[in-house]
C-alpha cells in the first residue's frame, strides 16, 4: 500500500513538474501580453525578442530530431513560438491602430519569399502585417527543416544546431535592452527572463 501511494506521489509530482516545465516559460509574458493590451502600447516591448525566440525554439525542436530530448521540453518550445506569434500579431495590430500618421506598408512579398536576397534589411521584422512574419518563419522552419533531414546522420551537425539553439536563447536579454536603451524607460516592458531546463543542452 505504501509503496503504491509513493509511486502515485511520484507520478503526481512529475505531472506537476512536466506542466511546470512546459507552461512556465510562457507565463512570464502574460503580463506583457495584458499590459500591451490594456494600454493599447506597444513601444515598450521589443518584436527582436520574438524573433530571437523564434529562431532559437525553431532550432531547439530541429535538434530533438536529431537527439531526442525531454517531452516537455519539446512542447515548451512548441508552445513558445505559438506565444511568440500571439504577441507578434498584438504587437503588430496595436501599432497599425494607435498610428496617427499611417506609415507606408511594408510587407514580405511573394517575390522576397522566391528571392531571399530580395529582403530589405533596412525593413527585416519591422513588416506591417502579421502574415509576413507568419511567413518568414514558415519559410526559415521550412529550410532549416530540410537542411537537417540531409544532414541528419551527421552528429556534428545535430550538435551545432543544439549549441546554436542554446546561444541565440542566452541572447534573449540583448534585444529588450536596446530597446529600452533607444526608448531611455522601462516603461511598458513587463517580461522576464523564461525559465529553461539545463537537461536540454546537447553537451
Amino acid at each position: 500500500m505504501d509503496d503504491t501511494y509513493e509511486l502515485n506521489l511520484k507520478n503526481l509530482a512529475g505531472w506537476i513538474a512536466s506542466c511546470a516545465l512546459i507552461f512556465g516559460a510562457v507565463v512570464p509574458y502574460v503580463p506583457q501580453y495584458k499590459e500591451i493590451k490594456r494600454k493599447e502600447d506597444a513601444e515598450g516591448f521589443s518584436l527582436y525578442v520574438c524573433l530571437t525566440l523564434l529562431i532559437a525554439n525553431t532550432l531547439r525542436i530541429l535538434f530533438w530530431f536529431g537527439k531526442r530530448y525531454e517531452l516537455p521540453l519539446l512542447l515548451q518550445s512548441i508552445l513558445m513560438i505559438l506565444a511568440m506569434f500571439v504577441m507578434i500579431k498584438l504587437c503588430i495590430n496595436v501599432q497599425n491602430r494607435t498610428q496617427i500618421i499611417k506609415a507606408k506598408e511594408r510587407v514580405l512579398t511573394g517575390s522576397e519569399f522566391l528571392h531571399f536576397a530580395d529582403l530589405d534589411a533596412r525593413f527585416f521584422w519591422k513588416w506591417t502585417d502579421f502574415k509576413s512574419y507568419l511567413g518568414f518563419m514558415v519559410l526559415f522552419a521550412g529550410a532549416g527543416g530540410v537542411i537537417t533531414y540531409l544532414f541528419l546522420d551527421i552528429p556534428i551537425f545535430i550538435e551545432i544546431v543544439g549549441f546554436l539553439a542554446v546561444l541565440i536563447e542566452a541572447m534573449l536579454g540583448v534585444p529588450q535592452f536596446l530597446r529600452n536603451s533607444s526608448n531611455k524607460s522601462t516603461v511598458g516592458m513587463r517580461c522576464a527572463v523564461p525559465f529553461k531546463s539545463r537537461s536540454m543542452l546537447p553537451f
